[in-house]
């Protein structure tokens, strides 16, 4: 018994001496916080999305706050609302940055896309891609299984009953993690004043693009012949549209000659007005 005692008062000597051990050296070795960070950090929309280049919102905060260098509008969800609260709590600049949202290049729906295979795996798009490239006949398309929108910090994308994501475009915010997180790399970021774009990521020739999705691209030419402004070339079979020469544009003929509709009007109702 008296050496249960002994040990145990040993034991706590030990955790005791530890103890102020540690907390000298937590006083020694304090750095005050600049109260700056904390303010700067309340007025991000806390995403946590990394779209800064930062690990998460606080990182961000104490960037830009310590670090002359780091700009202040690099907080893409909160655009430039954001950018000009920081830059006002900073003393720094905020330079114009365009807005931009998640654009889907890809229009091959469950009635539009023939399908390869029965998928009964996993409901995931990276895992199902394991297997001979998804069960679509399509194997540049969407998946289907929504990771893009699991992976949305802000609820902009859901599951369409065509069986593709939607883009909420006056939601979207453009931190690009969807764009990250799509194992087909076939969502990207456009400007609201990008006019038109060609819904197909496919590199299929024709008849076979045509053969595995109604609404594919395929690589025909006559947007391309039809587009005064030279704005559209055909790459490895697929349209592709050059947004800086694509403007001031009267007559879309590129969208009225394509014969699969694969090049639409991106150009949401709010962009449209604000054009």
């Amino acid at each position: 018994m008296e050496k249960a005692m002994l040990i145990i008062a040993v034991l706590v000597g030990v955790g005791l001496f530890f103890g102020i051990v540690l907390a000298l050296a937590d006083k020694k070795f304090y750095m005050a916080v600049n109260p700056l960070i904390n303010e700067v950090e309340e007025i991000l929309p806390k995403g946590q999305c990394g779209a800064c280049g930062f690990a998460g919102c606080a990182k961000y905060a104490e960037a830009v706050v310590e670090d002359p260098s780091v700009a202040p509008n690099l907080c893409v969800p909160g655009k430039a609302a954001v950018a000009a609260k920081v830059a006002e709590l900073t003393g720094k600049k905020a330079e114009a940055t365009e807005p931009k949202y998640a654009a889907l290049k890809c229009r091959g729906t469950k009635t539009a896309a023939a399908m390869a295979a029965n998928y009964e795996g996993v409901p995931d798009c990276a895992a199902a891609k394991l297997i001979q490239g998804g069960p679509k006949g399509c194997k540049f398309g969407c998946i289907g299984f929504g990771n893009c929108v699991r992976a949305c910090p802000f609820g902009a994308l859901s599951m369409g009953t065509d069986g593709l994501p939607v883009v909420d475009k006056d939601i979207c915010t453009g931190c690009g993690k969807c764009v990250a997180t799509c194992p087909q790399a076939i969502l990207t970021l456009k400007g609201f004043h990008d006019p038109v774009e060609v819904l197909c990521s496919s590199h299929d020739k024709g008849p076979a693009a045509k053969k595995l999705c109604k609404n594919a691209c395929i690589g025909c030419g006559l947007c391309m012949r039809n587009c005064s402004h030279g704005a559209i070339k055909i790459d490895n079979f697929v349209a592709v549209v050059d947004s800086s020469k694509c403007k001031d544009c009267s007559e879309a003929a590129c969208l009225a000659k394509c014969p699969t509709g694969a090049i639409q009007t991106v150009l949401s109702a709010k962009a449209a007005r604000t054009a």
